[in-house]
């Protein structure tokens, strides 16, 4: 008996160790996956991003250009005579009224001209007033009067004539007698015509000639006179348009010359900002459309597009286009170069993403990161829209409430682990207002 204690331990021995061993085998194999997993959990770390949610919010399409001012009116007063200057009125700067005295130039031989051809204008007046009034009517009282004398001269001759022929018949009168008293009807006869071709000349032809003739002086000293006063007036320089003075290159006693500028008046109560545009851009833009120009150190002003050019820059083939605006103190000055931003398109319900989101795919094709909700991040591709500064518009690719990473987007791998962090500020990528603002919007 002893001796088969002693065997059965002996088994029992070689067994408990297999056993021993075995399970040291599992703990170590335990060690080491517990190892693996740890590295592996160290080589793909979760990377943190900030997200912001697709929102649902209008849009404004702008184009914006660079452009030059120019003022509402602006006037270069080009002098039609050359004198030398007498007197300026203004200077730069000065503000002036349409009509307004602004320099005279030398004009006493003007001045002299001027009087001369008036003193002939009236003379002219004078003598048309005495042909129609005096003249005229005297000659063709005079001529009625010769056509009446003649006349009755025309009848005494006939009546002594026939006399003298009843005479003649009886024998009481010899025949030379007769014919002379026919001589003498026949002149009396002939004076009483041309008597009366006389008035009749007078009071068609000859009445209408006089008064041509004297109307035609009248109407030439006039002429004359109007000329003089007009050469006069040239040497007072007025302003055609309200406005400020710009230029002023002469000073008084020195010659300024017909066809140079010697003063130039702006309105700048308005200013026009001239810009060249894409066709393209063009297309989009009307008149009235809202528009803004800023200027350096200058608060933007509100104006509206006012013309959009229908034809082509041929040495650009760009479109110009005209905005125009109120000129608040006269802040904005003619030459300056501006910026413009022209709304031309306002598009309601449109998702927006921040601009930071977009990433460069291939072929220039745009991409986003999505949040999944197995905590990582897919890449998606989209169709964008309207931009407008830091916002743009996603066509198609995704939906309201979408999360897109804004940062840390960059270089990040497709099905990368993420940790969504929450922003710094009022912005926060993955603050809950933009979820209100998504809820808000599609109850509206």
């Amino acid at each position: 008996m002893p001796a088969n204690r002693n065997s059965t331990s002996a088994i029992k021995t070689p067994r408990l160790a297999r056993i021993v061993f075995a399970s040291s085998c599992m703990l170590v194999l335990d060690l080491v996956l517990a190892s693996c997993a740890k590295k592996a959990a160290e080589a793909d770390p979760a990377v943190p991003v900030q997200v912001v949610a697709v929102k649902k919010t209008s849009i404004n399409r702008i184009i914006e250009a660079a452009a030059v001012l120019y003022p509402l009116q602006q006037s270069a007063i080009v002098p039609k005579i050359s004198a030398p200057v007498k007197q300026f009125y203004v200077t730069r700067g000065s503000f002036v009224h349409r009509g307004q005295l602004l320099a005279t130039l030398e004009n006493r031989d003007l001045a002299a001209a001027a009087q001369d051809t008036k003193g002939t204008y009236d003379q002219a007046q004078a003598t048309y007033q005495t042909t129609t009034a005096a003249d005229l009517p005297e000659a063709i009282q005079k001529a009625q009067l010769d056509v009446k004398a003649a006349k009755g001269l025309l009848e005494a001759q006939e009546k002594v004539f026939k006399s003298r022929q009843e005479l003649f018949q009886q024998g009481a009168l010899p025949r030379k007698e007769l014919d002379q008293s026919n001589v003498d009807v026949t002149s009396a006869r002939n004076q009483y015509e041309i008597a009366q071709n006389h008035l009749q000349s007078l009071m068609t032809i000859g009445k209408q000639g006089t008064l041509k003739s004297a109307a035609g002086q009248l109407e030439s000293a006039k002429g004359k006179y109007a000329g003089a006063e007009a050469q006069l007036a040239y040497s007072e320089i007025r302003s055609p348009i309200d406005g400020v003075i710009t230029d002023r290159p002469l000073y008084p006693g020195e010659m300024a010359t017909a066809g140079t500028p010697l003063l130039t008046v702006m309105d700048i109560s308005q200013i026009i900002a001239r810009a060249h545009i894409s066709q393209q851009d063009a297309a989009s833009l009307k008149v009235k459309d809202k528009a803004t120009i800023t200027a350096p150190g200058a608060d933007p002003v509100e104006g509206k597009v006012t013309m959009v050019s229908p034809a082509l820059d041929p040495n650009s083939t760009t479109v110009e286009i005209w905005v125009q605006a109120k000129n608040p103190g006269n802040s904005l000055r003619p030459g300056s170069s501006v910026n413009v931003s022209m709304l031309a398109e306002t598009v309601p319900d449109a998702l927006v993403v921040p601009a930071v989101s977009l990433l460069a795919g291939e072929a220039g094709a745009k991409t986003v990161m999505v949040v999944g909700g197995d905590g990582r991040a897919h890449q998606r591709t989209v169709q964008v829209g309207i931009r407008q500064g830091n916002k743009v518009q996603i066509l198609d690719g995704l939906h309201a409430g979408d999360k897109v990473i804004t940062e840390g987007a960059y270089g990040l791998a497709d099905n990368s682990k993420i940790e969504v962090r929450e922003a710094s500020g009022e912005d926060s990528p993955a603050d809950k207002s933009g979820a209100k603002t998504d809820e808000s919007n599609d109850k509206k």
